[in-house]
């Protein structure tokens, strides 16, 4: 009997269009198209995805008119359910730095710590810093600690700063509410509080490969010193006070331990009618474990740093436009599935992917991998991997679902290089040449991603 991990096509999903040769150049002229205009035409992911999807409705054989039914499904789909939480998330983020309660965490966290641990210090704060927000922002957020521990703790730039990156990357790739994998868990139905703890359980030993242990080795290829840029302790900032340490983490981990509660309800409590099961199942579900959170943070992080009403409502609106483009991206990576779904591609893959008995998890590592390499974009890598699985998780457990969720993450992180923004974003806050960002930042996102590679197979054989 063939494995569950080792998938056949399924006969719910669309009859392709067309023949099975033309919906295969029908996916390669859009990614191509995507990937093109991107790298080289430098046009907008967004509507490089647009034009993406209106190549393989088109290459494939469909009406112009179908081709657009189809792309404003899924766009209006894609932001409904993804795009809210993004929003959500962006809001609490935003309160969580303004209030100081970011600064809070890395200060008690590296004041507790040994100059031998703070590498491992390092790592839990981008860790937890990286779980409610993006990347960039909390890159940004964290460059003035990692210059101050570097410079006071003598022990270099590299070990310091490539674990608290890692932390962050680990968190973009893995954890929701980041819009990679809440993509990837909206287009291929996985559950997201499974998907949460699976994120979780694969981040921590990815973190440690590739932020402490690696850290320390990269630190001797490259040895650097930490700048002078940020004189003044980060600590200091508009508020009068900051939350207290214990209500910011329980803040922080609010709609985490919602969402995990719904997951653990639907495993340990088996009648949908139980109370407790239904009152779970409500605060988990993500948009509400979500509203909650920013909620509970207007009063924790808001009220208690001393923010007025009207500061607060500023902070939380502030939040929204840097977020514009993301959503914008996401929603026509959801056109994009769409179109791929209605013209049967999904299906040719499951039978080729069946045929050839590939690892579902693997090849969903490998589309992410090549794509994100291709584009410079996690996000992007993330939307058209997971499109292109559609018809191979059919018939798999809620858990197998989930890891293939992860195995598209760790591909979307893989060998960040120039044609990837957080490449030079790093490489001008740490101060390094292109080869020496090669040797530290791109050799740590590709270590990263092999590493939850590794992880996630190592689960699928369990789950």
């Amino acid at each position: 009997m063939m494995s569950p991990m080792l998938l056949a096509a399924d006969a719910d999903l669309p009859e392709p269009v067309a023949g099975g040769w033309q919906l295969v150049l029908a996916a390669v002229a859009g990614i191509a198209v995507i990937v093109v205009t991107i790298t080289w035409v430098k046009l907008h992911p967004f509507l490089a995805l647009i034009l993406g999807g209106a190549t393989v409705g088109m290459v494939a054989g469909e009406s112009i008119p179908t081709v657009l039914e189809s792309f404003t499904k899924g766009f209006g789909s894609t932001a409904a359910g993804v795009g809210i939480l993004i929003a959500l998330g962006a809001m609490f983020a935003k309160l969580l730095a303004d209030s100081g309660g970011a600064d809070e965490i890395v200060d008690t966290i590296v004041g507790h710590a040994s100059p031998r641990m703070l590498p491992w210090a390092m790592a839990l704060v981008g860790a937890i810093i990286g779980l409610p927000m993006f990347f960039e922002i909390g890159l940004v957020l964290l460059m003035p600690v990692i210059y101050l521990v570097a410079r006071r703790s003598g022990i270099g730039l590299i070990p310091i700063g490539i674990p608290a990156l890692a932390g962050l990357s680990a968190m973009h790739g893995f954890v929701p509410p980041h819009p990679g994998p809440l993509v990837a868990i909206d287009a291929l139905g996985a559950d997201l509080g499974l998907t949460l703890a699976l994120g979780v359980a694969v981040a921590i030993p990815t973190i440690i490969v590739a932020g402490p242990l690696f850290g320390t080795l990269a630190g001797k290829w490259v040895p650097l010193d930490a700048p002078h840029t940020f004189d003044a302790d980060p600590a200091d900032g508009p508020t009068s006070r900051r939350p207290g340490f214990g209500v910011t983490m329980a803040t922080v981990l609010l709609p985490v331990v919602l969402m995990l509660g719904k997951a653990i309800a639907e495993i340990a409590i088996s009648d949908d009618g139980n109370p407790i099961r239904q009152v779970l199942d409500v605060l988990g579900t993500p948009l509400i474990a979500l509203l909650v959170a920013v909620i509970v943070a207007m009063v924790n992080f808001g009220r208690g740093s001393g923010m007025d009403r009207d500061t607060i409502s500023t902070c939380v609106g502030s939040a929204l436009p840097p977020i514009a483009g993301i959503l914008l991206i996401v929603s026509a990576g959801g056109g994009f599935k769409q179109v791929l779904v209605d013209t049967g591609i999904g299906t040719l893959l499951a039978d080729w992917a069946s045929a050839a008995n590939i690892s579902v998890i693997l090849l969903g590592w490998v589309l992410a991998a090549l794509i994100r390499v291709a584009t410079g974009s996690a996000t992007v890598a993330t939307i058209t991997a997971s499109s292109l699985m559609l018809g191979l998780v059919d018939g798999l457990s809620s858990g197998q679902v989930s890891l293939v969720v992860l195995a598209i993450g760790a591909g979307s992180v893989f060998l960040s290089h120039v044609n990837d923004a957080g490449f030079w974003l790093v490489k001008e806050y740490f101060g390094m040449s292109v080869g020496q960002t090669f040797k530290t930042w791109s050799a740590m996102e590709t270590i990263l991603s092999v590493t939850g590679l590794i992880v996630v197979s190592a689960l699928g054989v369990v789950i």
